[in-house]
């Protein structure tokens, strides 16, 4: 309880292991029962959400208490009151992406996100905004586009993160050298006390001289201020990103209007519980351009710098060498690197203008006037500025997990000098860590004198955490000795808080938890977070308590040491896959509908750490919990390819599925569509009686089917079957074996025969499989694992003197062509024919576009909506079709979302169809039907293709029959 000894465990040697409040089992039942009479079914203590939310995006892990979805202000009020009665500790949180462990604490857990999120005013006269604490940046810049502002700190993050997280950690982001931190962005906020007290705080131009708590408080403050004021003015550094400590506690000094708003900004939610913000806004630029500056290294990039700012740009960044490979290798955000000239160290200059060319030429001018010697080139397009934005946000998580590097993690991933020693700052840092053996690729925000960069610390072995403890203690000296802050946005947490005396002293350390004593006596709010702070090496989610079982697996992992436990710990909790708006990409299309963290990539990721750790997740591989988490993923394959460090949920959830089922019984529809291979063979020999069946009620629930679902029609006559019966061609050339797969051999056999006629009029001379064979798509999304090694036994078999004599295999469905290039290498990474089979697999557009000389002209024109099937963004890559349809002069519209929502069975199934319904109505399907009649729909996906027609209502087309169309 309050104010007794922390718990702790500690290894052999005293080294203290995990620290934590104490908080007993029986408290916490207590508690728990408490908050569910008051609130109802938005609290939840289960062994799911404690392991969802018992990290962030940090090295840390504490496990949470409970978990408590306020959906109004009353409900947030009403659950400190109980916490409090209970004297229970409380974090809370926004977007969960916080670095120095701010978000995870062993507390009851208030996540905002999910209900309190709205924009509720903007006031463009006054240029304000008034938002809720769970409201994504991103949401409120929407809402003040259409009047010509915005928000003016926008963090990486800031298409998932929250306001009241960017408030609690005082965040800052690209164009912060323009409009500042959040801080110098507050107008009023309404916040909460642990006591129960509500405040509105903002400018107070008089001090309240009142009896009771409130007053208590601001004369308490008005003491503080006298007592340390002149400490303040000396001791803080005078640089643009000061976020370590109480960073604001200045606001508080004479002529500052004792903004009290300002001062709890970026206390790290150990002081109050904001319930409302009030923020300022700023104008929008109209246009944009940016300049891209090479250098030889990244010294010379930061050593631009002062030139630079003294030019006054909206937005100056910088990285080296080694963070531009770490992107290109990852392929998060690689696109956006192709625009930047020959070097190994860069900058990204930004500034705005009434019109592209006007902007264009103010960038040009700032370059010119600062020469920097750089190699320079301009971008003015925004599509091409969005792509090298979204390579630079990706850094983060790029650098994380580079293949043949050691991993790196953050730690002293955020520290600020002053801008015009950021270079000789850099050499220093890269001296210390040579010094003691780790590598960083560097990058930030260098305008404001902010290095971002993760370390390939280990905590893995004492020697390795008490080289951690000496490099950070040594890197605070050296960033104290240059002026600077130990942390420039991410705020200190438990990363860096301990090491606050190095920086400030102890008697401005003291002056801090005064400050939150002021506010929260008990020590209640983010206990051990900021103030009096948990050792920086204990609560280490990988640290020397990390001892995962050893699983057997059937995919062996090669990325990933062969160890399924490692795998799931490469989510690292940067929380891209909760965006609300994902463009043209995928990731991820069940959270994009329920809004719940089980249903996020991060969050499924979690819940398998946690069962590889046996400790919250006791049950393994029987866990109904991970279950749940999984069953409304589509295995899209969305997160293999947007996620920055390739997270790969499909992978996982069809080996956990392999085990989770190996003794049990799985749903009606894993085995009617999961086998659909073999009852689509049955299903030739009487197809329309096979089509009756499917319309009935009794067929249906046979089958697992959502009674209002449509199936897709057996055709009257199969692919194979049309081949066969039309004889050898007799015609030469080149062979290529073209795949019949299950779907549009019985269903589409249009489609195969187009692509036939294609090949042929190309000189190609087509054969198929001697016997029908399929890949084995469906089996994956209920872990029917063994049976599809035993189809790639098989094509194996079939397929010998092909494979052999390297012959292309030609696929048309993307899905099928993905468990090529995928599956089958993960299965069977050290199989030889594993890998030239997946080699010679071909996707139908890329062979194509890889060919086109040898194809007959096609006829240009026309315009289209494409929908990508997600594997082909995710594993394929779409970048042959795309160049297909700039071939044929084809105006490319592109799904305003990723994912159509059939995903095979999922679309079908009476357990998953009102979700995969609602991800197509949510804005692809509306779109589908909002087109007029001459733009045409590409969609090579079966599924796509199914929701579209089915659901949409409109004739789609894959790219073989278009071209098949367009030939002359």
């Amino acid at each position: 309880m309050a104010g007794e000894p922390r718990l702790a465990t500690r290894a052999p040697d005293g080294q203290v292991l995990r620290e934590w409040d104490r908080y007993s089992g029986d408290a916490a039942r207590a508690l728990k029962s408490e908050l569910e009479r008051q609130l109802g079914s938005e609290v939840d203590f289960s062994a799911q959400a404690k392991a969802l939310y018992a990290t962030d995006a940090s090295n840390y892990r504490q496990v949470p208490i409970g978990v408590v979805y306020p959906c109004n202000r009353g409900e947030v009020v009403e659950a400190v009151r109980i916490c409090r009665e209970h004297d229970a500790p409380i974090v809370a949180r926004g977007g969960g992406t916080s670095l120095a462990g701010q978000g995870c604490n062993v507390a009851v857990c208030i996540d905002f996100s999910r209900h309190l999120h709205r924009v509720i005013e903007i006031d463009p006269d006054a240029r304000l905004a008034r938002v809720e604490p769970g409201c994504i940046l991103d949401r409120l810049r929407d809402a003040a586009a259409p009047h010509g502002l915005t928000f003016g700190p926008d963090p990486a993050t800031h298409d998932h993160n929250t306001l009241g997280g960017m408030i609690g950690n005082d965040s800052c982001g690209v164009h912060s050298v323009k409009w500042g931190r959040t801080a110098d962005n507050i107008e009023r906020l309404t916040a909460l006390t642990y006591d129960g007290l509500q405040l509105e705080l903002g400018p107070t131009p008089r001090i309240p001289d009142e009896i009771g708590r409130r007053g208590d408080i601001y004369r308490a403050l008005i003491a503080l201020r006298d007592r340390y004021g002149e400490l303040i003015e000396e001791r803080f550094p005078k640089i643009p990103r000061l976020v370590s400590g109480f960073e604001n506690l200045d606001a508080l000094l004479p002529g500052r209007d004792f903004n009290v708003a300002r001062a709890v900004t970026g206390t790290e939610g150990t002081c109050v519980i904001l319930l409302e913000a009030t923020v300022q806004l700023v104008p929008r630029p109209k246009c944009k351009a940016i300049a891209l500056l090479s250098f030889d290294d990244v010294y010379a990039a930061a050593d631009a710098v002062p030139a630079l700012l003294a030019q006054q740009p909206d937005a100056l960044e910088g990285f080296d060498g080694k963070l531009y490979d770490a992107v290109r290798a990852t392929g998060a955000g690689h696109g956006g690197l192709k625009a930047f000239l020959e070097g190994r160290g860069f900058l990204i200059v930004e500034t705005g203008g009434d019109s592209r060319e006007e902007a264009e030429a103010n960038v040009r001018r700032m370059v010119d006037k600062a020469k920097t010697g750089a190699r320079m080139s301009i971008v003015s397009d925004a599509h091409e500025q969005r792509r090298i934005w979204e390579a630079r946000e990706a850094s983060l998580g790029a650098t994380a997990f580079v293949r043949g590097q050691p991993e790196h993690w953050p730690g002293w991933e955020d520290s600020a000098v002053p801008p015009d020693r950021l270079g000789a700052y850099l050499r220093d840092l890269e001296k210390l860590f040579a010094a003691h053996g780790y590598t960083a690729a560097l990058y930030g925000h260098f305008g404001d004198g902010v290095t971002h960069c993760r370390i390939n610390f280990d905590f893995h072995s004492e020697a390795g955490l008490e080289r951690y403890r000496q490099f950070m203690r040594e890197a605070a000296k050296l960033v104290h000795g240059y002026g600077g802050s130990l942390s420039g946005e991410h705020g200190d947490g438990q990363s860096r808080a301990e090491l606050l005396s190095v920086m400030y002293g102890d008697e401005l350390v003291r002056a801090f938890r005064e400050f939150k004593a002021i506010w929260d006596p008990k020590n209640r709010l983010n206990p051990g977070k900021a103030i009096e702070p948990f050792p920086i090496d204990s609560n280490l989610r990988l640290g020397l308590t990390y001892e995962p079982k050893r699983l057997e697996t059937f995919f062996e992992y090669p990325d990933d040491h062969g160890s399924f436990a490692h795998a799931t710990t490469r989510c690292v909790g940067v929380g891209k896959c909760r965006r609300r708006q994902v463009g043209d990409e995928v990731m991820c299309p069940s959270y994009l509908v329920t809004g719940e963290e089980k249903h996020c990539t991060r969050g499924r990721a979690h819940l398998l750490h946690e069962m590889t750790r046996g400790e919250v997740i006791a049950d393994g591989w029987n866990s109904d919990a991970v279950e749940d988490a999984l069953s409304l993923c589509l295995a899209c394959k969305g997160c293999k390819a947007d996620c920055p460090v390739g997270v790969d949920v499909a992978t996982w959830k069809a080996e956990f599925r392999a085990h989770h089922y190996a003794r049990r019984l799985r749903p009606r529809s894993a085995y009617s569509m999961g086998l659909i291979d073999r009852w689509a063979r049955l299903a030739a020999y009487a197809p329309a009686a096979a089509n009756v069946v499917a319309k009935t009620a009794p067929g249906k629930w046979a089958a697992g089917i959502h009674r209002n679902a449509q199936l897709p029609r057996f055709c009257s006559q199969t692919f194979r079957s049309w081949f066969r019966q039309r004889g050898g061609r007799g015609m030469g050339g080149e062979r290529v074996v073209l795949w019949p797969d299950t779907f549009n051999d019985n269903f589409r056999p249009e489609t195969l025969i187009a692509a036939t006629q294609l090949l042929e009029r190309s000189g190609f001379m087509v054969v198929i499989p001697s016997q029908p064979l399929c890949c084995g798509r469906p089996l994956y999304d209920w872990g029917f694992l063994e049976k599809a090694k035993q189809r790639f036994a098989r094509i194996f078999e079939v397929l010998r003197e092909d494979i052999d004599a390297g012959t292309p295999i030609v696929v048309l469905e993307p899905a099928c062509a993905s468990a090529f290039k995928d599956e089958l290498l993960n299965l069977m990474p050290g199989l030889s024919k594993a890998k030239r089979l997946s080699a010679q697999v071909h996707y139908v557009a890329d062979f194509v576009a890889g060919a086109v000389d040898r194809f007959p002209r096609f006829l240009a024109g026309g315009s289209a909506l494409v929908q990508p099937h997600c594997h082909h963004h995710a594993v394929l890559g779409f970048d042959g079709e795309a160049a297909l349809l700039e071939r044929l002069g084809i105006a490319v519209e592109r799904s305003p979302q990723g994912c159509c929502g059939m995903a095979g069975a999922f679309g079908m199934a009476k357990e998953t169809f009102q979700v995969g319904r609602a991800i197509g109505e949510r804005l692809l399907l509306p779109r589908v039907r909002a087109l007029d009649d001459d733009t045409m729909i590409v969609a090579d996906g079966f599924s796509c293709r199914e929701q579209i027609e089915l659901n949409g209502g409109r004739r789609t087309l894959h790219i073989v029959e278009l071209l098949r169309e367009r030939m002359q």
